[in-house]
């Protein structure tokens, strides 16, 4: 009989830690660190419990990526195993409760001085490795245990000053003192707790670690990743914008379950192993296409000015893209107004081409906010995130309804101006009129049945047709006055049409919608949605980097075998 203690690791509160400030550079810092904790640090603590022990440990490296090499710890030859860390989980396998314990205070008194805001949860159970399933073990330990440890967990209140203390300006925590100035950044220093100190200090870090997974060494010698939204790519004299786009995998949870269900103990390892690390690089890898198609679309201009497709100029070398959250199916990237439709459609159908262990494509939902550049940071990534679960029910709803299989979708909002209210609040307030909705989104990515018309491809060409059509090209006030009437109905829209004598007095066709085609053409209408509404709201926004993306993506998805 051979028992062990199996751990599981898992953070709380993380959204608001990384996103709880409006300055870029300390939700940069706080990423990384978020992203350090159950990973690096996990096999640091490793390391360190080796030490203290004179005990064998093994940590699954995942740049070697060899999920079966040895030694194994049910052959009684080590302390502790690392099982994996992905999706946002670290299991681990130790000989003794007592190692197990050691190596949580060793991990939690490194959060507690390196990271403090980031909330560890550690559970732990005995289990007879002979006799039970690592699998159901873990899976109560996920389900049951850890849940239930969240919930009870009482919430640290730490002391928010005295009378004599100054107060951090991003947490309202208790100042220790004043932030030193990046060589980048032209802010007056300003108070912070320890907290930020700690994020501020990571940002380096982070960068260095974004441009070696992200760069190759030629690109990195011309571009940076930028730590301000103001480097995003605003343009003199133009309003700024900053795009904040968060995506996720449909239903990724229920396939790690089902992908190690009813495997022995040392298949499941194995088979979790090779499933992180393969959802790991699915979402780097996708980030790797946006950033390949984004710096392939960047051109000198007579002047040398590198500018994206001629549209607008880069700001001392700096992409105008940043990944913050990234590795994994949870993704979360900022980057300039104009581009973030385009670069969030171009992570998703890259995503859907990477291949995974289980043989079966990611499927995934974003939603994508554009605001003010100096708008709130965390209440734009709220309304990203808000986005992405309408895109997510939509994706729900086709299922139910159509019979359709998975696919990927996206929802998003262009705010010219504030926001005021949950997304459901704003659309029933501006877009909802007598004749029905004016918005189609959420849209999804790809065609998945014959009457489908609310789709990515459809939507950018028509977006395309009223920018070049000779019927609508340069005649903005034409655009505007098929908005304001399409808000009126299907008659007021055909009789627009024919007195401004459009071609065959109808809209731009959507090419892949095969069914009333014709009939949402000449009535902007169809089953109570407006089909070009959302296109020409988003023609200031939308910029077409889809050539490059075309000449490198297959037609048909890459799944493994």
């Amino acid at each position: 009989m051979r028992k062990f203690t199996v751990t599981v690791l898992d953070t709380t509160g993380i959204q608001p830690y990384i996103f709880g400030s409006n300055r870029l550079r300390e939700n940069i810092g706080a990423s990384y660190l978020v992203s350090e904790v159950t990973d690096n640090w996990a096999r640091n603590a490793l390391d360190t419990l080796k030490a203290k022990t004179k005990q064998k440990i093994y940590a699954f490296d995942p740049e070697k990526h060899q999920p079966e090499a040895k030694p194994y710890i049910e052959d009684n030859e080590l302390a502790a195993e690392l099982v994996y860390a992905g999706g946002g989980n670290t299991v681990l396998l130790f000989s003794d409760k007592q190692y197990a314990v050691q190596f949580t205070q060793i991990l939690s008194k490194r959060i507690l001085e390196e990271a403090p805001g980031i909330n560890l949860v550690a559970v732990h159970q005995e289990f007879d490795w002979d006799s039970q399933f690592l699998y159901d073990v873990v899976q109560n330990l996920m389900k049951n245990d850890l849940d239930s440890k969240k919930r009870s967990r009482i919430p640290s209140a730490p002391l928010l000053g005295l009378g004599v203390t100054a107060t951090c300006r991003s947490t309202q925590l208790v100042a220790i003192g004043e932030s030193e100035k990046f060589e980048d950044e032209d802010d007056e220093p300003y108070l912070i707790s320890r907290e930020i100190k700690k994020k501020r200090l990571a940002v380096n870090l982070a960068n260095q670690e974004l441009k070696t997974n992200f760069l190759s060494s030629e690109t990195s010698a011309t571009y940076e990743f930028p730590r301000r939204t103001d480097y995003m790519g605003r343009s003199e004299g133009d309003s700024s914008y900053v795009a904040v786009i968060h995506a996720d995998g449909n239903g990724m949870g229920k396939r790690f379950q089902k992908f190690g269900e009813k495997l022995s103990n040392r298949n499941y390892i194995i088979a979790m192993r090779k499933l992180s690390h393969s959802v790991n690089q699915a979402g780097i890898n996708a980030l790797k296409k946006v950033v390949e198609v984004l710096v392939n679309s960047i051109e000198l201009d007579k002047d040398g000015n590198r500018k994206v497709k001629g549209q607008f100029e880069i700001k001392d070398n700096y992409l105008p893209f940043r990944p913050l959250v990234y590795g994994g199916d949870d993704v979360t990237f900022v980057c300039d107004g104009r581009l973030g439709l385009e670069l969030a459609a171009i992570y998703l159908e890259g995503l859907e081409n990477q291949p995974i262990a289980d043989g079966k494509p990611i499927k995934a939902c974003a939603g994508i906010c554009v605001v003010k550049t100096h708008y709130p940071f965390a209440r734009a990534y709220q309304l990203s995130e808000d986005l992405c679960r309408k895109a997510k029910s939509f994706v729900k709803d086709e299922r139910k309804e159509y019979g359709k299989g998975d696919f990927s979708a996206l929802d998003w909002h262009l705010a010219a101006s504030g926001l005021i209210g949950s997304i459901s609040e704003i659309r029933d307030r501006e877009f909802q009129v007598p004749a029905g909705s004016l918005s189609m989104r959420p849209i999804s990515l790809k065609k998945e049945i014959d009457s489908d018309w609310r789709t990515w491809q459809g939507f950018t060409k028509v977006v395309k047709h009223l920018n070049e059509d000779e019927d609508w090209k340069g005649r903005r006030n034409k655009v505007i006055g098929l908005r304001d009437v399409l808000r009126q109905g299907i008659e007021a829209t055909q009789k627009f049409l024919k007195n401004y004598r459009i071609k065959d007095e109808q809209l731009p066709l959507f090419p892949e919608f095969s069914g009333q085609s014709k009939d949402l053409a000449e009535k902007g209408w169809l089953n109570g949605v407006c089909g070009y509404f959302d296109a020409i709201e988003a023609m200031d926004f939308y910029i077409s980097l889809r050539e490059e993306l075309d000449a490198d993506l297959p037609t048909e998805n890459k799944t493994a075998e």
